[in-house]
């Protein structure tokens, strides 16, 4: 599944692409996603301008002076700069077509992700409005960690992959955040203090912030705009390497389920 890294890579690598474009046709040939496609989605936004993309947790957000487009990659879309006439695969169900012809074209192969319309601020549409802070802005930090985990008893994985807390910590970054900051996954929220909050938040940004910069993981149903993986996987220092040694101190790591998601940890130099 694209987390907040590859999102923010497919956001920053359309966005030069299509701000400032009118939007000329939007093909819709599968409206059958997540939710359904608004089939009046071609009449809305032909003659708009987009004038940014931007992004919110895991939603890419398209703002016209009438409205916003929502986007979500679900488990396995992606969207790429084309231009016009380039064949159409069996996957791809939507194209925006603009007035230079270039096409932004979104393709999912599992349907599960949305392409949605609203008239209302994107800050109050109902898949937004409850949603915690980004992770990379000032307003996330170990302090605020610290004040809601108290007297929490869920493990501290699941609590910052709740999108309550803070959005976009998904299971690959939440495994890597947390051996970073030196913290075992099954700890009890409730339980972490103040100091090690404040690391795990750092380390959350850091990461977080490094995946962006290598253009995303490279996960198996995931390309970026340009139809190329990210690189991200080939430093994971956890996920994905049970009982291979851990890259510090040499022990195997282990894995256990968390909320059904695999956790891979170091048990020496997690705690």
């Amino acid at each position: 599944m694209p987390e907040l890294p590859e999102v923010e890579t497919t956001c920053r690598g359309i966005a030069p692409h299509i701000e400032g474009q009118t939007v000329k046709q939007v093909v819709i040939r599968q409206p059958q996603l997540r939710w359904l496609v608004p089939e009046s989605l071609n009449q809305i936004l032909k003659g708009l301008s987009i004038q940014s993309v931007s992004r919110r947790a895991k939603y890419l957000l398209f703002t016209t002076d009438a409205g916003t487009i929502l986007v979500h990659l679900g488990m396995s879309g992606s969207l790429r700069i084309l231009t016009a006439g380039q064949e159409v695969g069996k996957h791809d169900h939507i194209d925006f077509i603009f007035n230079d012809d270039t096409v932004l074209r979104y393709n999912d192969p599992r349907r599960f992700g949305a392409v949605l319309w609203t008239t209302a601020p994107a800050a109050e549409h109902q898949l937004l409005k409850d949603l915690g802070p980004e992770p990379l802005l000032a307003d996330f930090n170990g302090e605020m960690l610290y004040s809601l985990s108290r007297n929490r008893k869920v493990p501290v994985k699941s609590f910052i992959m709740d999108s309550h807390i803070v959005v976009g910590v998904g299971n690959i970054y939440a495994n890597e955040a947390l051996f970073m900051a030196g913290i075992k996954p099954s700890r009890q929220a409730g339980k972490i203090s103040l100091a090690r909050y404040q690391k795990l938040a750092e380390c959350i940004r850091v990461i977080l912030l490094h995946a962006i910069q290598q253009g995303g993981t490279t996960l198996r149903n995931f390309v970026n705009e340009a139809g190329k993986p990210g690189y991200f996987k080939q430093q994971l220092k956890v996920y994905g390497r049970a009982g291979l040694p851990c890259v510090d101190c040499r022990q195997l790591l282990k894995e256990i389920r968390i909320t059904n998601r695999s956790t891979v940890f170091c048990d020496d130099c997690q705690r």
